[in-house]
């Protein structure tokens, strides 16, 4: 399993902006795809983001011209530019590592949209 620490949460008013950070503990990071999920009250977790290894990304309708996922190999870290917030993305985001037959969760970290 790769252990995975998400930061870059908090609370920020509609239309603002925040970047989550996912930080990966393994030595071929670069072979993962990584990505973002996120899970509302009451709801079921729901893909927001990918990027392959090979830097390919795929985002849900909700977010696409609003959050941009990227991914520095060098760091061993996954990104997510949240810009233009609104209250329906308020949920908390959680970075996924998948790679053949691992597939890790990181603890999850909280944004709320709110005026």
């Amino acid at each position: 399993q790769v252990q995975l620490v998400e930061s870059g949460g908090g609370l920020v008013q509609p239309g603002g902006s925040l970047r989550l950070s996912c930080a990966a503990s393994t030595s071929i990071f670069s072979a993962y795809a990584m990505g973002w999920y996120r899970q509302a009250p009451g709801e079921q977790r729901e893909l927001v983001a990918q990027i392959t290894s090979g830097s390919r990304t795929n985002y849900a309708d909700s977010v696409k011209g609003r959050f941009t996922i990227s991914r520095d190999n060098a760091k061993n870290t996954v990104y997510l530019q949240m810009n233009n917030l609104q209250p329906e993305d308020t949920a908390v985001y959680y970075c996924n590592a998948n790679r053949f037959v691992t597939n890790s969760w990181g603890q999850g970290t909280q944004v709320t949209v709110s005026s």
